[in-house]
């Protein structure tokens, strides 16, 4: 079976951050990843935008949803036009501050995750990866 792919692109926007998790989810759902899977995916793809948005300058981010051939991995990438690199904060928010866990949820939630210069736009992308049906 080949490989299960969809891109969408959202103005970096703090709105869209939902709308990224609404798509992620439609999409999800009509691919059959399970309950637990898919709001694992949605969160990750919520966190990955709310960070592009918030500590980039990009104009927009670009994501793509990823299901493997045997559909066994999920990976979500999130392209942006930020000039920075992507690295896990070593400072961990305080528990009342209201940010600053993004990646470390990414860290926690993805089977793999990582960083790299885009191809599909002028910045980086963020990956992770999930186990699609455990």
């Amino acid at each position: 079976m080949p490989c299960r792919e969809y891109w969408f692109g959202l103005p970096a926007l703090r709105t869209s951050a939902r709308s990224a998790r609404d798509t992620v989810r439609d999409r999800l759902r009509s691919w059959k990843v399970p309950g637990d899977r898919c709001c694992d995916a949605v969160l990750l793809v919520s966190e990955l935008t709310t960070n592009a948005v918030l500590h980039t300058d990009s104009g927009h981010v670009l994501c793509g949803l990823t299901l493997t051939g045997d559909e066994r991995r999920l990976r979500i990438e999130l392209h942006d036009d930020g000039r920075t690199p992507v690295r896990p904060s070593a400072l961990l928010a305080g528990s009342g501050e209201e940010s600053g866990r993004g990646l470390f949820l990414v860290q926690q939630l993805a089977d793999r995750w990582g960083s790299a210069r885009s191809t599909r736009a002028e910045g980086n992308f963020v990956w992770a990866e999930l186990t699609a049906y455990p």
